[in-house]
């Protein structure tokens, strides 16, 4: 990784995204335990909101290796318990956000791993929209929910 990777992309409109290169996020999503989610640092980017591990890719790295690894370094997720069912890409041109969905083909205990999770958490699905969500999640949660069955 370089540390342009890490870096925000300021759109026409003045809105900034993370990630040089684009981010993507994985939505973990279990049976009986639910999707996990993170409860973001309020020092980040709509920060204090819930959403998914994720973060920025980087320059020669695929949104499903993008999130598979920030959401080990940000969870614990272990990448050999889940199986990738299916991706959406939110796409402005400029910028694009990836949400890798994926089945836990096992329960594991998600674990903080850096500064960027406040608390992780296994949500059934049906108490998702309770939290306060980040907006972009928000805003693709209830096609995500749709896909997920």
């Amino acid at each position: 990784m370089s540390g342009s990777d890490e870096a925000w992309v300021y759109g026409p409109d003045g809105h900034k995204y993370w990630g040089r290169f684009g981010a993507a996020g994985l939505l973990v999503h279990h049976p009986e335990l639910g999707v996990l989610l993170q409860h973001r640092a309020l020092w980040s980017h709509h920060g204090d909101t819930w959403g998914l591990p994720g973060g920025a890719r980087h320059e020669y790295e695929t949104a499903v290796e993008a999130a598979l690894r920030e959401a080990r370094e940000e969870a614990g997720v272990p990448a050999e318990l889940v199986r990738v069912s299916f991706t959406t890409v939110f796409d402005l041109g400029f910028w694009s956000y990836t949400t890798v969905v994926a089945e836990a083909t096992d329960r594991f205990e998600p674990v903080i791993s850096d500064p960027e999770s406040i608390a992780l958490r296994w949500v059934p699905p049906s108490e998702v929209e309770l939290l306060p969500l980040h907006p972009g999640f928000g805003a693709s949660w209830p096609m995500l929910l749709a896909r997920l069955g």
